[in-house]
């Protein structure tokens, strides 16, 4: 056959985009348990970042992983509080909330985060010193302006006091909404009230500065600068996860654990 006829060059173009598929699927295959490793590295550390257990962005692996030993978690049922005996093998939110089986819907009304649908189920963390929990951390989720933002939210033992709020992943504007990034206005969020005496959530993000006479100021944050959709959807986020329809179940069967 020659090699410039045009039956030639079809054979070598169809060897070549052979010979590329299984080195790319073989890639993929190969490199997917580093990814997911890595993947699980990330949530650790973006999660003692939005705590403020970890101070350094650049910390090394070994310092994230030795702070890590310290949090325990568990799968729990979002509609009773209680964890599942039983939880499902390798437990993924993210994709639970889009399974059938593992999701519900959630009412127009009641949906605050304007996230559609959720899973039945969800991971919590609890920071331990010895036997006595020094923090809770809940994983939260809803709608900014353009993207879902997907976080931690660090809370005392008693539920009372915000610890540190951080998002990992979101698609919002640079200089706008992506300021949620910014320290400083992350920083706001450490020592700011959560709940009334009813348990429930206070917690706003208001337009423009905290008047700093307002009676109501420690439940209140800055809101971002241009970025009024971004800041309503993350008091709206905070809102539906700390309510009846996230992890308000919980937090009540925590707290009667305590008070026994």
């Amino acid at each position: 056959m020659q090699k410039d006829s045009v039956a030639g060059t079809l054979t070598i173009a169809a060897i070549l985009c052979v010979v590329c598929s299984v080195l790319v699927a073989s890639a993929a295959v190969l490199l997917k348990p580093l990814q997911e490793a890595n993947k699980k590295y990330d949530m650790k550390k973006n999660m003692l970042l939005s705590s403020g257990l970890l101070k350094d962005p650049k910390a090394d692996k070994e310092e994230v992983l030795e702070i890590f030993e310290k949090v325990n978690s568990e799968i729990i049922d979002l509609a009773t509080g209680e964890e599942l005996e039983d939880p499902p093998e390798n437990f993924d939110q993210r994709k639970a909330a889009k399974h059938p089986n593992f999701s519900v819907d959630i009412a127009g009304s009641a949906d605050l985060a304007k996230i559609k649908r959720r899973s039945k189920y969800a991971r919590i963390y609890k920071v331990m010193d010895g036997e006595q929990i020094q923090m809770y951390i809940l994983p939260v989720n809803g709608k900014g302006l353009w993207s879902t933002l997907y976080g931690f939210l660090a809370m005392s033992p008693d539920f009372q006091t915000v610890r540190g709020l951080g998002f990992y992943e979101h698609a919002e504007t640079p200089g706008l909404g992506g300021e949620v990034d910014n320290p400083s206005w992350k920083a706001q969020w450490a020592g700011k009230k959560i709940y009334d005496e009813n348990l429930e959530p206070q917690i706003q993000v208001v337009k423009g500065s905290v008047d700093s006479s307002d009676p109501d100021k420690e439940y209140k944050v800055d809101g971002l600068s241009g970025a009024t959709i971004t800041s309503n959807g993350v008091e709206n986020l905070l809102r539906y996860w700390l309510g009846e329809n996230g992890f308000k179940p919980f937090i009540e069967n925590e707290l009667r654990k305590s008070e026994q």
